[in-house]
Formats: C-alpha cells, sequence, structure tokens
C-alpha cells in the first residue's frame, strides 16, 4: 500500500511537470477480475465489490485535479500484451506480480481453475459491472432520503434526521444515510463499514424495544437517538486526565493482572 501511494505519488509530480490533465494506466480485464476476489476476501460491501472505476481522481488523496483513466479495462492482459509482442512495443515485467508473498499473485494463481467452474474474469468484471449500476440507483436513493429526512443544526454541521421515517427506510439506504451523516460530522476519516453496521444494529433494536434514549460515538460523531429525532454531532475533543500517584499505582497493577 505504501509503494502504491509512492508511486502514484510519483506520477502525479511527473504529470504536473508535464502539464498533463490525465494519466493512464494499463489496468486489465484480469486486473478487475483480480481487485473483485480481493475484495471479496476483505468482506467489501456494494461499493468496494464494484472495483475500479474507469475514471477517477488521482489517489491516495482523491483530491487532486488530475484524472486517473484505465482506458484498457475491458481488454484481456493476454491480448494486450500480444498486441504489444506484435507491434515490438517494449514493456516493463514487475517481478513482484508473481511474488507468492502478496495477496493478488496468490489470487491470480487461482483464476486459472475458477475459470474452469465458469468463474473467469470476464464473468467476474460482469459482476462489478452489474454491481456499480446498483451502487448508482441506491446513491439516487440515499440522495433522495438526505434531502427529504435531514435538517442541518448549526454552521458547524451538526444533523438531525427523523427518526420515525429512518426506521422506515430499506436497510441499505438507512445505513448509507447514516454513514454519509457521521462522515459529514466527525473529524476522523472514513467510516468503517464493520463498525457502521454495528451503530445501525444498535440504533434499531433501541427503536424496535422503543429506548428512549441511546448514544453512541463512532468516527469523531455522536449519535444521539431519542423518541423523534436521530441527532449527529460532532464529537468533543478527548482530554487527557491527571493521575495522581495512587491512581498510577493502582493502573499499574490493573495491567499485571
Amino acid at each position: 500500500e505504501k509503494a502504491r501511494a509512492a508511486r502514484y505519488r510519483l506520477l502525479g509530480e511527473a504529470a504536473q511537470k508535464a502539464g498533463a490533465a490525465h494519466i493512464l494506466t494499463a489496468h486489465t480485464l484480469d486486473d478487475q477480475a483480480e481487485t473483485v476476489l480481493i475484495r471479496m476476501s476483505r468482506g467489501s460491501g456494494l461499493t468496494g465489490l464494484g472495483a475500479m472505476t474507469r475514471t477517477a481522481p488521482l489517489p491516495p488523496d482523491g483530491e487532486s485535479t488530475i484524472v486517473l483513466v484505465r482506458p484498457l479495462l475491458d481488454i484481456a492482459k493476454a491480448r494486450l500484451i500480444a498486441t504489444l509482442d506484435v507491434a515490438k512495443i517494449p514493456y516493463a515485467d514487475d517481478p513482484s506480480n508473481r511474488n507468492p508473498r502478496f495477496a493478488r499473485p496468490r489470487l491470480r494463481n487461482l483464476m486459472g481453475a475458477l475459470a474452469e467452474e465458469g468463474l473467469d474474469a470476464k464473468r467476474l468484471a460482469q459482476l462489478a459491472h452489474r454491481l456499480k449500476r446498483a451502487e448508482r440507483a441506491i446513491e439516487a436513493a440515499v440522495d433522495h432520503a438526505m434531502h427529504e429526512l435531514t435538517v442541518e443544526l448549526s454552521p458547524s454541521g451538526s444533523l438531525c434526521i427523523e427518526a420515525r421515517r429512518f426506521a422506515d427506510l430499506p436497510g441499505e439506504i438507512a445505513l448509507r444515510l447514516l454513514g454519509r451523516a457521521v462522515a459529514g460530522v466527525g473529524d476522523e476519516g472514513p467510516v468503517e463499514l464493520g463498525k457502521l453496521e454495528a451503530l445501525k444494529c444498535a440504533v434499531d433494536r433501541a427503536q424496535t424495544a422503543g429506548e428512549q434514549r441511546l448514544r453512541r460515538t463512532l468516527a469523531g460523531a455522536v449519535v444521539t437517538l431519542t423518541d423523534r429525532q436521530l441527532f449527529v454531532e460532532r464529537a468533543p475533543p478527548r482530554g487527557r486526565r491527571v493521575l495522581t500517584k495512587r491512581q498510577r499505582e493502582r493502573a499499574g497493577h490493573a495491567k499485571t493482572r
């Protein structure tokens, strides 16, 4: 991951020096299929299983004005290599692509066996394409829910969501709406899907049980559920408590138990 970040940083610097607005990479259909398998193995959700997009802001920060383009994403790697060989165009052969220390080469070695069962690179890439299509539809529904159910309470970005209408939303829409609110109000970066799902389960249980109040913290945001509203606010900064000598001794004894 560090090597990937460094590679894109250097590519971005080279593009800026050349006055280029785009960087084209040679990601192929096989790379897309391997990305789907990698993300499946990591338990990715719908967004992650959509794998690579044809265009994207330059990684890793996603804020660059340079656009990353993958024009060969539908082309098989074997076809690309054959084309280069016939045209006598030289290319780099990175030995790390065959190093079994890394997950991608290990999964690449499984592709032959998977293809025999019908799960070849084309099928996996087709899955990613269909999931991207579903992703766009879901995100449009979340946009609508965000507009209809959410009210901004303060200039600091605190949000209020109608609790009863939130409970009536389809599960995936409600999950993403909650995730957007936490990510937008909090200050700790992207919200981990597993932790967001745990928060949504806690909210669901509280609403089903008719609990009057629930309070949870996630990714720098505080989520508070009342009988009518779901509040999402910025969490207060974490202060450091100064311990007395006796408190430090007790803490030390507790660690050794």
